[in-house]
């Protein structure tokens, strides 16, 4: 896998090109210089540019130099800190990766730091602001690890964004978690963590800028050698470089960046993916960008005018008193989510997508007994689902209630546990179905309704109407959630069509997606009321709490149909996954098909989405756990996914209720609990 290279532009002799170097140098000093300028004068209260000048020459009304000196000012050299720090840590990354999709965010560096800072804040114990700080470099130094180990330095794009993502999904259901056993200790965590550059202050910079310094100072150190690793591991052992200690010494200082800017300012999504991405073409045509030395600072610079960008655009466009609740997280992630779409365009594969499994053949018999052991597995975790909770119950329990003879207290008990058990049963079959349809499709064994963004637009799609309407009702709710399943996968699919569904393609513009749709998640709960705030985590959490059956209505009915239609086309499933030959020699319209079973995918998710909240991994553990037990024929793989999917969500599910009961946890953050290992070994499986 390789990101398509554009020609080797012709050189320019060394002196225009350091002297245009020092131009384009200047002109975003400039920039910087007048984005900060704008910053001052931009706010709630009523102090503008004139106001600004008499307090920097101490010639304001006390109101007036209170707020540019303790609010507005802080917030600009925040600003400069977090987009310098981030910029210079993104450009090191990829660097040391040789992969230009490498950054904090991908690397799962975010969200190490901040499942670090959550166990910390559980703990209660009050930690100053330096503190903090080692808390969140040490956990986004492990994260970094696991995932450039998994990954792999320099294999290819997409298995660096999927060992990311992954990992980070995982450790953001663990803080997800956190946040909803521990209300008070983790307070304001949610909000921090989409990222603000608000300061009240200076203290906070002056403490982490000593950090940002030593970080920068290090890389320059280190710059010869990073220069010398572009050529190559080889090349870079020839001449004298030891490979592996300069890796390990570049993500230190680059997460050691990271931790100050996470900081300070929470997590400010994109900053160092985007600003390398703004030099290279710069580097293309200036030598002197293309060094180390040069280049980092430059990333620094262009992360700053970056974050700078994002604050002023969003306070010019959004009303005062609005913008000061809008993290500036959120406006940098968007921008994030639009580049890496961008990026995907020019992003192929080296190697097709083929999976080992097709070529597995299994018998009848085996099928057989697996389909009987499943549905034996299923029974009984239905009957533990139904029986075990908070108050346990016997099989007499639940048939008295069936005949409509229960007491008061067992009929309460059944009538809101058992919708839950029939809401986790019916989602975790239809994701299953969902992503082996979208599997299937695409050819792609990574292909899942969560990686891809179908399920982040269901999730934005009903969290909008969620939190706008509070008397909205299940098939409203379901309708919202379908509406924004469509729109992402017609972004998604339509995209990753362009290039025949490849893998690189699919799951960056996945990525994008969800990225975009988690960031304006995001806006919608820190903007509306705590009560619809609480309301939309729990959801998004992928609990069943308070479901009936009119919820279940839906999912099963789509179920039901997809199923039916899944049986009946099954020659036709099986001929779409073998390649773009086949089919059209056997007259099968390809494009019809391939529409078919991907608005049945969508329509699956979206109705899962609405029963169950956001479920990851499911579509993706399941159709590959049914391919290894059964075989690649989809009449047989169809129905081992749904038993599978069906039993991991109601297992996951009946753990969050019981395990610290009387507290629960949703099935969505079980099931990433459960899938991220999963998913990570799969990775360590395929590495070669």
């Amino acid at each position: 896998m390789a990101v398509t290279a554009s020609p080797p532009a012709t050189r320019p002799s060394a002196a225009p090109s350091r002297t245009g170097a020092a131009a384009v140098t200047a002109a975003l000093l400039l920039l910087v210089a007048v984005l900060a300028v704008v910053d001052i004068t931009q706010g709630t209260a009523a102090v503008g540019a004139p106001e600004v000048w008499k307090a920097l020459t101490g010639r304001a009304e006390p109101e007036d130099a209170s707020v540019v000196i303790a609010s507005r000012l802080p917030r600009m050299t925040a600003g400069l800190l977090v987009g310098a720090v981030l910029g210079m840590a993104g450009a090191a990354l990829q660097a040391v990766s040789r992969n230009v999709l490498a950054s904090p965010d991908t690397l799962a560096v975010n969200a190490g730091s901040y499942l670090a800072l959550g166990l910390a804040a559980v703990t209660g114990v009050s930690l100053p602001l330096f503190a903090s700080s080692g808390v969140a470099f040490a956990g986004g130094l492990v994260a970094a690890a696991v995932v450039l180990g998994l990954s792999g330095l320099g294999t290819g794009t997409v298995r660096l964004v999927l060992a990311g993502s992954a990992l980070m999904l995982g450790l953001t259901a663990i803080t997800e978690a956190l946040l909803l056993l521990f209300p008070q200790q983790t307070e304001g965590l949610y909000r921090w963590n989409q990222g603000s550059i608000s300061q009240n202050g200076f203290d906070g910079v002056l403490q982490m800028a000593p950090l940002g310094a030593v970080g920068l100072v290090g890389l320059l150190l280190v710059a010869r050698r990073l220069d010398a690793l572009a050529l190559g591991e080889d090349a870079a052992r020839g001449l004298g470089v030891p490979v592996r200690a300069t890796r390990v010494t570049v993500v230190v200082l680059a997460s050691l960046l990271s931790a100050a800017a996470v900081t300070l300012a929470g997590p400010i999504g994109f900053v160092g993916l985007c600003a390398p991405a703004l030099v290279r073409p710069l580097a293309r045509r200036f030598r002197a960008y293309s060094r180390a030395r040069a280049g980092i600072p430059v990333a620094g610079l262009a992360g700053a005018v970056l974050v700078l960008g994002s604050d002023v655009l969003l306070r010019a466009v959004v009303p005062a008193d609005v913008a000061v609740a809008v993290p500036t997280g959120v406006a940098t992630s968007l921008v994030g989510a639009l580049f890496l779409i961008v990026m995907a365009a020019r992003v192929r594969d080296s190697a097709g997508a083929a999976s080992a499994d097709r070529l597995r053949i299994r018998s009848r018999s085996v099928f057989l007994s697996t389909t009987a052991v499943l549905v034996a597995v299923l029974v009984g975790v239905t009957i533990a689902a139904v029986l075990l909770g908070d108050s346990k119950l016997l099989l007499g329990d639940v048939l008295n209630w069936a005949q409509g003879r229960a007491g008061r207290t067992v009929g309460f008990v059944l009538d809101t546990r058992v919708p839950r058990v029939l809401a986790a049963l019916c989602a975790g079959a239809a994701l299953a179905l969902a992503g082996t349809f979208a599997q299937a499709v695409t050819r792609n064994p990574l292909a899942e309704p969560a990686i891809l963004g179908v399920s982040g637009g269901a999730a934005l799609g009903a969290v909008l109407l969620v939190t706008t309407v509070t008397t909205a009702g299940s098939w409203s709710v379901a309708g919202a959630a379908f509406a924004g399943a469509a729109a992402s996968s017609v972004v998604v699919f339509g995209l990753a069509a362009r290039g025949g569904f490849q893998q690189n393609r699919l799951v960056l513009v996945g990525f994008g997606v969800a990225t975009g749709s988690a960031a304006l998640i995001s806006l919608l709960i820190v903007l509306t009321d705590p009560f619809n705030a609480t309301k939309a985590l729990t959801w998004l959490s992928g609990s069943t709490y308070g479901r009936n059956l009119v919820d279940v209505v839906p999912p099963a009915a789509v179920l039901a149909v997809a199923a039916v239609f899944a049986f009946s086309r099954r020659t036709e499933l099986d001929l779409v996954s073998l390649d773009e030959d086949t089919p059209r020699l056997l007259g099968l319209d390809l494009a019809r098909g391939r529409l078919g079973f991907l608005v049945l995918s969508v329509l699956l998710t979206a109705t899962a989405v609405a029963a169950a909240g956001t479920i990851g991994f499911v579509g993706l553990v399941a159709p590959h756990a049914a391919r290894a037990l059964v075989g690649r024929q989809h009449v047989r793989v169809v129905p081992v996914a749904m038993l599978l999917g069906a039993s991991l969500v109601c297992v996951a599910d009946l753990l969050g209720r019981t395990v610290i009961a009387p507290a629960q946890l949703g099935a969505g953050l079980m099931t990433a609990v459960i899938g991220t290992p999963y998913f990570l070994q799969l990775l360590v499986r395929t590495r070669r």
